[in-house]
């Protein structure tokens, strides 16, 4: 039973889906396969994006020896830090994630990434660059002092698919910013306290809603998992009569 008062924790693959998700970039580790010194872990800086199913996703330039060394050796490690603006780092959470990376030719993988990464439109179209998914097999999550856990993907990944609500996603974001632009902002502001003005909604998925304004990423966690455009639909008309009721 748990203490009086106290808020019980996520469970350990809802965390790790949060990590994902509201991931921004990542460190990406893979086998160098340069001669001088080959099979040694190389560490590189990536921006990251997910797929509908929250499979990561790189897009990455065949010049990069990370891609080099993904030809020749597809399992990758991308470590997830959610430990930005804490006293004591080591207290936060991070999420190291093993996979295999591919070439992804999803058009609508590549639409979720540059909603994530506008910055990437221009690069994105050079022959160079590719996008590659990650498929997780197991995920080390450090929740915090004490809170260790190995993940199966299969496992964590269960809760992540929605193909419904992944179908329609385009159509759902369409309408938000369109349409409700204002309530939007209201949802940033009055239910995350972040300032700044024209926030548009970049992805959604069965666990929340993806925000952007300028440079400033966001997101909103719904109550329960939604799995299709009218579960979309409450959930959403929920969170703006929250964030109206706060204004």
């Amino acid at each position: 039973m748990e203490a009086q008062g106290r808020v019980p924790e996520a469970p350990a693959g809802a965390q790790a889906l949060a990590l994902i998700r509201g991931a921004e970039r990542a460190s990406l580790a893979t086998a160098l396969q340069r001669a001088e010194a080959p099979g040694w872990p190389y560490a590189s800086l990536v921006l990251v994006a997910t797929a509908a199913d929250a499979a990561p996703l790189l897009l990455l330039s065949d010049l990069a020896d990370h891609s080099q060394n993904i030809a020749r050796d597809a399992r990758v490690s991308l470590l997830f830090d959610g430990t930005a603006g804490l006293a004591e780092p080591l207290t936060g959470p991070r999420l190291t994630l093993l996979g295999r990376a591919a070439e992804c030719r999803d058009e609508a993988a590549l639409a979720r990434y540059l909603r994530r990464h506008p910055s990437a439109e221009t690069y994105s179209k050079f022959k160079d660059f590719r996008l590659y998914h990650v498929a997780p097999e197991r995920a080390h999550l450090v929740a915090g002092f004490g809170r260790i856990h190995w993940l199966e993907g299969a496992a964590f990944l269960a809760s992540a698919a929605a193909p419904a609500l992944a179908a329609a996603e385009a159509d759902i974001l369409a309408h938000l910013n369109a349409d409700h632009g204002e309530a939007l902002g209201l949802m940033a502001r009055h239910l995350l306290g972040l300032a700044g003005e024209g926030w548009s909604a970049i992805g959604i998925d069965p666990h929340g809603l993806d925000l952007r304004a300028g440079a400033q990423l966001a997101r909103l966690a719904f109550e329960e998992p939604i799995h299709d455009a009218g579960e979309a639909r409450a959930a959403l008309v929920e969170l703006a009569r929250a964030a109206r009721g706060k204004g």
